[in-house]
């Protein structure tokens, strides 16, 4: 059998781009993936004559060549950015909430957000402008940390990002407040809480602000051919570069030697990989309750100190009318009962309560993504709490029918856009749906929980101790870099770089 410097277990994004940058950096790679496709949720499927696009909202921190974001750099760096087919999406997002009758639309750039937040909140433009200097201060102390891989230098950080060090423990609420930001305008700039998935009293604000940032001057990206088309971009980069990508096989098991070190990896057909390096782009939760024998005490204390972040159900559906026959405007929804964050977290806890949707119309950023006068839509929440483990499984599809029916008849209350009439095709996913295809625990897309105490900056400078198993180091949503695409591409980077670094030190 060829050996091996290093095995990556998944093809999700993180799997895909540590194994490029090992190859980059000398080293012998195979990659596993138990499907027969690369992506994980990056990747689309086919139903009737649609093309539906997995999860992927919009990609953030990407940019055009004139106004280049840091994926697109990585992309660069991978030699996978001309291989796919981009598209740029036309407005930042609308919401619509409830409680606090609020009906606004927001576009990119920061000149521009700054403006349109004005008009919806005389008096709100000075706290904005203080946001977005802050938010490009914490973007310099991040770069300034990743540059030295979480090693940073205290006195730098004072003197240089003095900003950053005083908002750094703080919720994003504390923080809003502390800049005596009109609560109107705050509601409107926290409609991206829920793609970090915690509610701003916890979230941290650095994370947060970041995100924003990224969002505003950057605008957003998506590949013509779904997200899919990233992820044959970056397996054809890894065979280019001479790694070998074996689907439709499944690692079952991690072993150690008796140093507690990583020796080899055991595939679900009883072949032994012997290796010392693996990067699993899968759960903590996963790796160490399956996959490990003799995990120590301190490791299983770690990773069940922290909480498993939101659990993923989609609905997609295929319109049989154009987008302006429907009267659907925007690209990006988000629909809220309230800005109230916290109150609202709680609601999203149980199947009954949970009424709140993030709503993409790609037709709006790519007219031509479903065949002329028709339209594609996905409808996305997240449930806090595994309360799906409770349904019974006679009930299940009773279950699925009552949230998508319920996501429909919002979007059309809300926007006065009828839509019922014209489904032609229609697919749910619950968090059954991806914890079966993925593997995650309770169906949980969103990897765990970002809170200040465990948030981004904290999980970036905790990396050293983190690394609590030689030779194993995580990839993807669960890892450093939190959920996320952008995150899950940059936590490969991390981990296949460090990992390079582990194998040139062993010689």
């Amino acid at each position: 059998m060829k050996k091996y410097d290093a095995v990556v277990i998944g093809a999700g994004n993180g799997g895909l781009v540590a194994a490029i940058r090992l190859l980059q950096g000398g080293a012998k790679v195979l990659l596993v993936e138990k499907h027969n496709l690369p992506g994980g949720f990056a990747t689309s499927f086919r139903r009737g004559r649609f093309e539906f696009e997995a999860s992927l909202h919009e990609l953030n921190d990407f940019g055009t060549k004139e106004n280049c974001g840091d994926v697109r750099e990585l992309f660069d760096q991978l030699g996978v950015t001309d291989k796919i087919d981009w598209i740029q999406i036309p407005e930042a997002y609308r919401t619509i909430v409830r409680a606090e009758n609020i009906d606004a639309t927001m576009p990119f750039g920061v000149k521009e957000f700054i403006d349109k937040m004005e008009f919806y909140v005389p008096g709100s433009r000075p706290s904005m402008e203080k946001f977005f200097a802050l938010a490009e201060e914490i973007r310099a102390a991040q770069a300034y940390s990743s540059s030295v891989n979480g090693q940073t230098d205290s006195k730098i950080m004072v003197s240089e990002y003095g900003n950053f060090v005083r908002c750094g423990s703080y919720s994003v609420n504390e923080v809003l407040k502390a800049l005596k930001m009109p609560k109107k305008a705050i509601d409107i700039l926290n409609a991206y809480w829920c793609y970090l998935g915690a509610h701003c009293d916890d979230l941290s604000f650095v994370h947060y602000a970041s995100m924003v940032l990224r969002y505003i001057t950057r605008g957003a990206s998506m590949p013509k051919m779904r997200s899919h088309e990233i992820s044959l971009a970056l397996v054809e980069r890894i065979k280019e570069l001479g790694g070998d990508v074996w689907f439709n096989t499944e690692a079952v098991k991690i072993l150690t030697g008796k140093e507690g070190e990583v020796s080899g990896v055991v595939l679900a057909d009883g072949r032994e990989i012997p290796v010392k390096h693996v990067v699993a782009n899968c759960s903590p939760h996963v790796v160490y309750g399956r996959m490990m024998d003799n995990v120590p005490e301190k490791i299983v204390r770690a990773t069940n100190a922290r909480k498993f972040a939101g659990r993923g159900f989609t609905m997609f559906l295929g319109l049989n009318k154009s987008a302006d026959e429907l009267g659907i405007e925007n690209h990006n929804y988000f629909l809220y009962d309230t800005m109230d964050t916290v109150k609202q977290y709680e609601l999203m806890k149980k199947i009954k309560t949970n009424t709140v949707q993030a709503t993409v119309c790609l037709n709006r950023a790519y007219p031509e993504c479903s065949p002329e006068g028709t339209t594609m839509m996905y409808f996305t929440t997240l449930f806090m709490s595994d309360d799906w483990a409770g349904v019974k499984p006679e009930d299940y599809f009773k279950a699925k029918k009552f949230v998508a029916d319920n996501m429909i008849d919002r979007f059309e209350r809300d926007t006065g856009c009828r839509i019922r009439d014209s489904i032609e095709e229609v697919s749910v996913a619950t968090p059954m749906t991806y914890a079966r295809y993925c593997g995650h625990p309770e169906g949980d897309i969103y990897g765990y929980e970002s809170q200040y105490w465990d948030g981004l900056m904290p999980r970036l400078q905790m990396m050293a101790e983190d690394n609590m198993t030689k030779g194993l180091r995580f990839a993807g949503g669960y890892a450093m870099r939190l959920s996320g695409y952008s995150s899950a591409y940059f936590s490969g980077d991390i981990s296949g770089r460090q990992t390079v670094g582990d194998i040139k030190k062993e010689g």
